[in-house]
């Protein structure tokens, strides 16, 4: 590698570690502030008084969602006018369900809804994982944890190519009912945590009797044994 491409290289590398480390906004906000602090800037805080002087650097952040950094010039004064750049923290992604529990033919699947304008059937046969943030209750009240399940844990599958000739042709996806990943049979759910859930189950809770339950119920069990 020639001298001159190593820092368009080493420049690249260290982008795709931030992108690696924020799976989503909540990871991109706690991934800049680190960035921030050890260049020196201060967290201001929206509740206190601010002291702002020239040459300083600083930074906010709100809902662990949404960031401002700036720094002030030496020579800048009240009135004087200023250079923004702004960006997104937020991409397109599948966003779980509050309850996301669903049981359909056999499968456990996530109830999840689209944000954003991806490019849904690349979603497609591709592991997926979960990623975000959640609400713990603790001793000391209720606190933001973030997440990040760094192993493929869902997938979107696609169908037979025998079942849909036209695929290669026209793809066409529904968002509510193509877009729901599976995350295990309900057999093997119930051989591993004991659970069970071999009826389905819509995303309003209720169960309907699946006609195939007894037949996945045996096969499964003898692929196993």
């Amino acid at each position: 590698m020639s001298a001159s491409k190593e820092p368009i290289v080493a420049a690249a590398k260290e982008f795709l570690n931030f992108i690696n480390k924020s799976p989503s906004p909540f990871h991109a906000v706690n991934e800049c502030r680190k960035r921030l602090l050890a260049a020196g800037f201060v967290e201001l805080k929206e509740s206190e008084r601010w002291s702002i002087k020239n040459l300083g650097k600083f930074f906010l952040t709100r809902n662990q969602s949404c960031l401002i950094a700036f720094a002030v010039g030496g020579k800048f004064k009240a009135g004087n006018g200023f250079t923004m750049i702004g960006a997104h923290t937020d991409s397109p992604c599948l966003k779980v369900k509050p309850v996301s529990r669903r049981v359909k033919q056999g499968y456990v699947q996530v109830g999840v809804e689209v944000y954003g304008g991806g490019i849904w059937h690349s979603w497609f046969d591709r592991d997926l994982k979960i990623a975000g943030r959640v609400l713990v209750k603790s001793s000391d009240g209720f606190q933001h944890r973030l997440v990040d399940i760094d192993r493929p844990v869902l997938r979107i599958p696609n169908i037979a190519i025998h079942l849909h000739r036209e695929m290669n042709e026209k793809f066409e996806v529904n968002k509510e009912n193509h877009l729901v990943p599976i995350l295990a049979t309900s057999v093997r759910e119930q051989l591993e945590t004991g659970t069970k859930s071999t009826a389905d189950v819509s995303e309003n809770g209720k169960q309907v009797l699946s006609k195939a339950d007894a037949h996945l119920l045996a096969s499964d069990a003898h692929g196993r044994i």
